[in-house]
């Protein structure tokens, strides 16, 4: 007689996953939910792609994302103190890259460091690396190879491993050279869904892609067919205000919408 379950092991790194959304709830995050038009940029990324030169469309967006971060630095502080932020002069993403780990895939972090110095082409590059790279189940980030006590963390109870999570996050230099100070997580490859996915983060700034979705807009009064990008932005509220916070977030789609960074 068959068995009416059955159960399914998963792979040590998504452990790490389990605790970083159990301290997201208690960022006080704002999610902003935005639609943004993306036609002109697939365009020039196909005319690149013809010419010779491929660059992804996450690689892209990650580049204007960083450009955009370095001129709005406040959103990717971090809460120093009760009184002061701490501004990172360098711009590093954490993206999250699938990769197959003991036979199943799962989500692990590579940081791209300078990402505001960095060229679309670059960070595409940068990334095909990384998803070509040999990775066992004890590592935790891509490039950087975990150390004694990074390998013990997969053993701890849940209790004290995210209590060294809030200590790492009381001491935002330390987190940020491990993680970066934003994180850019790409779900709406994964299928099309007319729709968002709000994502959990302990970074000050986080951006949740989801599918590009053709729909009719109104472009000039006129009604027109364009591929538009769900995208969600979760922002620290204890770093940035609202009224910097919506500059931010305009910026960032006006840059998006003006396919920025493809050389065209």
């Amino acid at each position: 007689m068959p068995e009416k379950y059955s159960f399914k092991t998963f792979p040590p790194s998504r452990i790490a996953t389990f605790d970083i959304f159990a301290l997201g709830l208690r960022k006080h995050h704002i999610s902003a939910l935005l639609e943004c038009d993306v036609t002109l940029a697939r365009e020039k990324l196909e005319q690149l792609k013809a010419a010779g030169t491929h660059i992804t469309f996450n690689a892209w967006l990650l580049h204007v994302i960083g450009k955009t971060i370095a001129e709005h630095r406040e959103a990717a502080a971090y809460l120093y103190s009760k009184r002061r932020l701490i501004l990172f002069r360098d711009v590093n993403i954490s993206v999250l890259v699938e990769k197959e780990v003991d036979g199943h895939k799962v989500p692990i972090p590579l940081v791209i460091e300078k990402a505001h110095e960095k060229s679309a082409l670059e960070i595409s590059g940068e990334i095909q690396n990384a998803k070509s790279q040999p990775l066992s189940s004890k590592d935790i980030v891509l490039n950087k190879k975990p150390g004694f006590f990074e390998r013990l963390y997969y053993y701890l109870p849940g209790a004290l491993r995210r209590a060294i999570w809030r200590w790492m996050l009381r001491r935002p230099r330390f987190i940020y050279g491990k993680m970066g100070n934003a994180v850019f997580t790409s779900i709406g490859m994964m299928g099309r869904i007319d729709g968002w996915f709000i994502q959990r983060s302990v970074h000050p700034v986080s951006f949740g892609i989801g599918s590009v979705i053709k729909k009719p807009v109104v472009v000039e009064d006129e009604i027109a067919v364009r591929e538009m990008l769900k995208m969600t932005i979760l922002i620290d509220h204890d770093v940035m205000d609202g009224a910097p916070m919506a500059r931010f977030v305009k910026r960032l789609v006006a840059c998006i919408e003006a396919g920025e960074g493809l050389g065209l």
